[in-house]
């Protein structure tokens, strides 16, 4: 049944703004400025994420703790990264350990990065005693097919000498036997579920190499030396597990990492923004409010299609709340963003004196946006 519009909370769910604020901070500022224009309005902060960067912190945001993790980067460096727990469940962000922001000086290693720290953080959660694993998949610096994730579980990946790989998926052209050791004994009653919304396969033209390693470094030579590695990690594990899904949609996702959690971790993909809003009780915190409010840097086409507004609105609307954005910037057409179900959208770049003043002064607009949609949507 519809909320009534006369009365009922507020729900402030965006994802982060890139480059300007964070989720928790646009949703602070967002509710301040509703609180400063409709007083006495009770309003409720959700910072959200799609599965990528920003899951962490909407998992904190959301209650969960954090554990802080000393982990293996990308190129063999210590890095300082974290995992959330609550009630049995940890939320394993990758990009905190294997991310591009992970690489020292910005530098990018195509050939030689790996994923091991994302295994050390899931060890870590099952010492914990978690026993269900979500584990967010973006902003990899890795296309290694998740094989440093897999050692770092126990699994070992031998070469026609038997010795151990070395990270980075340009190793994996030397792989000729895959011992799963003690995984399956560590993951023994474990759900692993991966937040994705990627539905590329491995190997091919739409695969982690051809689609992904350009944006981390690789050259054309380089694609095709990775594309070499996991094509001989899929046919190792094909032969070892008795089941081939390099054809499986997402196992192309964060370089091969949904690969690995497919084939011997036995995950199951849910699309991102769902299983998170879910995992934060999105359906509970908009139960009886007015109006939910969402956001992100840009409201543009790939907005419509998983998306974290776009789910929040899906969600939402099942629940027969209005939906209002605010973003950065809003490309959609009216038309277009109405289609989508928000009520109204608000672009910080237009609120200021012109679209210049939104990096600078994202937080200051994003309170105006607030006052904005409070005085157009909360009174009356």
């Amino acid at each position: 049944m519809p909320a009534d519009p006369r009365q009922g909370h507020v729900v402030v769910a965006p994802d982060k703004f890139k480059g300007t604020l964070e989720a928790a901070e646009a949703a602070a500022r967002i509710a301040a400025g509703i609180r400063r224009a409709a007083p006495g309005t009770e309003v409720r902060e959700l910072p959200v994420a799609d599965g990528g960067e920003g899951t962490l912190a909407a998992a904190l945001a959301a209650g969960f703790t954090r554990v802080p993790v000393e982990v293996t980067g990308p190129t063999g460096l210590p890095v300082d990264a974290a995992f959330a727990v609550h009630g049995g469940t940890a939320v394993v962000e990758l990009a905190q350990a294997a991310g591009l922001a992970r690489l020292p000086g910005g530098r990018p290693a195509p050939l030689s990065a790996g994923s091991a720290g994302v295994g050390t953080l899931i060890v870590r959660a099952l010492d914990e005693g978690a026993r269900r694993i979500v584990l967010g998949l973006g902003g990899s610096a890795c296309t290694d097919g998740g094989a440093g994730l897999l050692q770092a579980l126990g699994v070992s990946l031998l070469d026609a000498d038997g010795t151990e790989l070395p990270s980075g998926g340009a190793a994996l052209r030397r792989l000729a036997r895959l011992d799963p050791g003690p995984s399956a004994r560590v993951l023994a009653g474990v759900e692993v579920v991966v937040a994705c919304d990627v539905d590329n396969p491995l190997l091919g033209p739409r695969g982690a190499a051809a689609v992904y390693g350009p944006q981390k470094g690789a050259s054309a030579e380089d694609v095709a030396v990775l594309e070499e590695g996991l094509t001989r990690f899929a046919d190792v594990v094909a032969a070892t597990v008795g089941r081939d899904v390099r054809d499986a949609p997402g196992a192309g996702a964060a370089g091969g990492v949904g690969f690995a959690a497919l084939a011997l971790l036995g995950a199951t993909v849910r699309p991102g923004i769902g299983l998170l809003l879910d995992l934060l009780g999105f359906d509970a915190a908009v139960r009886g409010a007015r109006l939910v409010v969402t956001g992100e840097g840009c409201l543009d086409a790939q907005t419509l299609h998983g998306k974290a507004p776009a789910g929040v609105a899906a969600a939402a609307a099942r629940a027969g709340v209005p939906v209002a954005a605010v973003a950065g910037r809003v490309e959609l057409s009216e038309r277009e963003w109405r289609e989508a179900g928000f009520v109204a959208a608000y672009a910080l770049g237009e609120l200021g004196r012109g679209p210049s003043d939104a990096p600078a002064k994202a937080g200051e607009l994003a309170e105006v946006a607030g006052e904005r949609l409070a005085a157009d949507l909360l009174h009356g």
